[in-house]
């Protein structure tokens, strides 16, 4: 079973973020929408009106976003090509978008894994969710995603404290609240699991080999900071922080077109 694609390709998806899921204008999104309704910037042809222009219009939370591929996952495979536009099942579309969005996020966890410590145990899960990815809709809405989260969830944590052991003098910042505060200096092999860092300031703080899981990144400046090798960073997250082009990136992960000016 192939790992199915984990980044977003808006090309190949009818645009279901846009009509399936609710957002606020206090969250970023310009107007208050409910789920299943289209957004009034959606386009016929499934783009969008004002994507070139989206935070100077007052909708940062749009470029914050992202499915890790579910969007064209649920599109192209879970309703093999039929747009939302052709059917009447909009709250199944939704439902299945959620479990989908969250399975594709823990494979995303699971190839870093891979990639940085190998386990044999992680390796039946991530098959395990693969097969899960191509299922029917009705299959993947009875799925135990409560036990998946769980599961993956230890073997994120063992597979962190594994890459994490060369540095023992490792700060522990698990769930901290750090908001607004400077978190500057040596921070490699650190834990920042879950820790509140809105516009917290880690200007040149070196990062590498710490532990971002769940990390609250909004606005946090992150410019000239080694990111290179900090496990379980993803695109949402760099999405929502401050970085510049001294700010160095894990692979596979791409710098906001923002960061550049």
């Amino acid at each position: 079973m192939a790992t199915p694609e984990l980044r977003s390709d808006c090309a190949r998806c009818f645009g279901l973020c846009c009509v399936l899921l609710p957002f606020s204008a206090s969250a970023g999104f310009g107007v208050d929408k409910p789920g299943g309704r289209p957004c009034h910037n959606l386009l016929d042809d499934d783009g969008c009106r004002i994507h070139a222009t989206l935070r100077e219009d007052g909708w940062p939370g749009c470029t914050v976003f992202e499915c890790f591929g579910a969007g064209q996952q649920v599109s192209q495979v879970t309703y093999g090509g039929t747009s939302w536009r052709e059917q009447d099942n909009l709250a199944e579309m939704a439902a299945v978008l959620s479990v989908m969005r969250q399975l594709h996020e823990m494979l995303a966890h699971l190839v870093e894994v891979a990639r940085r410590s190998p386990d044999p145990d992680a390796d039946v899960v991530r098959s395990e969710i693969e097969q899960l990815t191509t299922a029917d809709p009705e299959t993947l809405l009875r799925a135990d995603v409560d036990d998946l989260h769980e599961r993956v969830g230890r073997l994120l944590a063992e597979a962190s404290a594994r890459v994490r052991r060369p540095w023992p003098a490792a700060h522990d910042h698990t769930r901290a609240d750090l908001a607004g505060r400077r978190v500057a200096g040596d921070h490699r092999g650190s834990a920042f699991r879950g820790a509140l860092l809105i516009a917290a300031d880690l200007r040149g703080a070196d990062l590498r080999d710490a532990d971002l899981l769940g990390a609250d990144l909004r606005d946090t400046d992150v410019r000239g900071c080694d990111l290179s090798t900090t496990l379980f960073l993803t695109q949402p997250q760099v999405n929502a922080a401050i970085g510049d082009e001294a700010t160095t990136l894990p692979e596979g992960l791409s710098r906001p077109a923002r960061w550049r000016s």
